[in-house]
């Protein structure tokens, strides 16, 4: 086995073992680096290309992809809006799906990349409401405001729709970049985190170009 076989192998296995569904390595290693979707789906930002970035606060490669994601979403032309949408693979991740979509909600999205840093290197075991509620607290939210945006109509609207977007493009695993639409990619097809990127990139250039993938 080589190096990069070995490397990748040993990827899946943590991720399977994180609790999230990576894609084993023979398929990182042999797949064309992304998949296209049928049928296409339509932008729901009017007069957007819309990059979906599939995540989930408890995935460790999803925090190590964050910061990369968003330098590269900084780089894009004004007609691409990278949309983030949380996954929940199972209930026990649904109030992180909450969490994400009531800070949006509040204007607190800086606080995005710190519940990352929060869950991976202080090891906070914020998963479930008493235990967000409590950590957001300390990062400077009105308790009574983010009570009601997590408990509101329009937050469990987001997340229905968030897990309708995950069932539509068939994601079993995170981080996954959906782009335009019509194509999927991740580190587990592409073998890494920036080729994941590239790969987005030149999928992104085809769509805007009019073009279809190769």
């Amino acid at each position: 086995m080589s190096l990069k076989s070995l490397i990748l192998r040993t990827v899946a296995v943590a991720s399977l073992g994180a609790g999230i569904a990576f894609a084993p390595a023979a398929y990182a290693q042999t797949g064309p680096g992304y998949v296209t979707v049928e049928p296409a789906q339509p932008s729901d930002t009017a007069g957007k290309v819309e990059v979906l970035e599939f995540f989930a606060y408890s995935c460790p490669h999803c925090a190590t992809m964050e910061p990369m994601v968003a330098r590269w979403a900084q780089s894009l032309p004004e007609n691409v809006v990278v949309k983030h949408v949380p996954v929940a693979f199972n209930a026990g991740m649904a109030d992180l799906q909450k969490l994400y979509f009531s800070l949006e909600a509040l204007d607190r999205l800086d606080l995005h990349s710190k519940v990352f840093q929060a869950i991976h290197r202080e090891r906070k075991r914020i998963y479930n409401y008493k235990a967000i509620a409590e950590w957001v607290e300390t990062q400077g939210v009105d308790p009574k405001q983010f009570e009601a945006a997590f408990n509101s109509f329009g937050i469990n609207n987001k997340v229905a729709r968030a897990n309708e977007l995950a069932k539509t493009y068939n994601i079993e695993g995170t981080p996954s970049l959906a782009v335009g639409g019509r194509y999927v990619t991740s580190p587990s097809m592409t073998g890494t985190y920036e080729g994941a990127i590239t790969q987005a990139q030149k999928l992104l250039d085809g769509i805007l170009a009019g073009q279809p993938a190769n």
